[in-house]
């Protein structure tokens, strides 16, 4: 019956910053009854980690975009209408494009792939990580440059620690 679960970001909510899932759930996953019709999700769950989404509004608040409450229907390219985007394509819904899954974002798992987890419902654990872009740099060499600019740094760190401790003697608080 679980049709969709949704990780959203800390900080959603004033009286609290611990974060919240919404779980959409559906007695009929066969897609007639959607208007329109949509697709059998039968024996599929779809998994979404937003908790990176938002901005910080305050200090102790996190606002989704999207959110405001004068739309109707968010724009796909909010926080709020890239989650219902992703759930209606997920669910195959007429005039939404086609679903995929996003590393690090969203995930359609089988009740096989929920069951090798041991029935633990937390969307991270199916969505995994977004995949990192490859700058082209081979480790070895990105490692070497790194290295060499950091030991450029800490040479210039004791030069400006060793003039710091001599203007400070000059003004007789150096010892």
């Amino acid at each position: 019956m679980i049709d969709c679960i949704v990780a959203m970001p800390t900080q959603l909510f004033l009286t609290t910053g611990i974060p919240v899932c919404l779980w959409f759930i559906s007695r009929d996953k066969t897609g007639k009854n959607l208007q329109g019709g949509g697709r059998d999700r039968r024996g599929e769950t779809l998994f979404i980690d937003a908790r990176e989404m938002g901005q910080m509004e305050t200090r102790s608040l996190r606002v989704l975009s999207g959110a405001e409450s004068n739309v109707a229907i968010p724009p796909p390219e909010s926080d709020v209408g890239r989650i219902a985007g992703t759930f209606h394509a997920w669910r195959g819904e007429q005039g939404c494009d086609a679903y995929e899954d996003v590393p690090g974002f969203c995930k359609s798992a089988t009740l096989a792939d929920i069951e090798k987890h041991g029935f633990v419902l937390t969307p991270g654990r199916y969505v995994g990580a977004a995949e990192l872009e490859d700058d082209g740099e081979p480790f070895d060499e990105k490692m070497e440059r790194l290295v060499t600019t950091l030991n450029e740094q800490f040479a210039a760190s004791a030069k400006l620690e060793a003039a710091i401790r001599s203007n400070l003697k000059g003004l007789g608080y150096g010892g």
